[in-house]
């Protein structure tokens, strides 16, 4: 290929024109998924350790924890707590575990893993941090976790919230 006189010249370069120049993407990369209330929410991908989309019967609850675990699952030999995350944050609808597989992104910080279980995964997405804006249109239980929100439809009112895992992973109402 090297050797090929058209790859060091501009001849044969307006051949293709399927091959456009890639964008540099502008912000930084979060996960947008939906809890079991129908909020979106973001996680900075930098953040996540994976993502598992585990059968509900392969989680093992645990008594006598808080009722907001729904239990552990062993993956690739590391045992990892599994939590409604939605529940966590203060909404009263429990996740429904009455399907097939239930997506649980894995955070990390310090050795510590935590599994959040959502209701559904819609990607990743790159999301400028200096468009983020802080509000008070979210319940006081949710305060401590989030970093800000970015407004996706001024007309409908729908913001994409971000929150911060280190919060997450770091409260005391895992105690409770």
């Amino acid at each position: 290929m090297v050797g090929n006189p058209d790859f060091l010249t501009s001849r044969g370069q307006d051949q293709a024109p399927e091959l456009q120049a890639l964008e540099t993407p502008e912000g930084e990369l979060h996960l947008r998924f939906y809890v079991s209330s129908g909020d979106e929410f973001a996680l900075p991908a930098t953040g996540i350790r994976r993502i598992i989309e585990q059968s509900p019967d392969r989680i093992t609850p645990v008594p006598n924890v808080s009722p907001l675990l729904l239990g552990t699952l062993n993956e690739q030999g590391r045992v990892i707590w599994v939590a409604d995350l939605g529940q966590f944050l203060g909404y009263p609808t429990p996740l429904n575990t009455d399907r097939s597989e239930i997506p649980v992104i894995a955070v990390e910080d310090q050795g510590t893993m935590l599994g959040l279980a959502v209701n559904r995964i819609v990607g990743t997405d790159w999301l400028d941090i200096d468009d983020i804006q802080v509000s008070r249109n979210f319940p006081d239980t949710m305060a401590p976790f989030l970093k800000g929100e970015w407004i996706v439809d001024l007309e409908d009112n729908d913001t994409l919230r971000l929150l911060d895992q280190i919060a997450i992973l770091r409260s005391a109402r895992w105690a409770a």
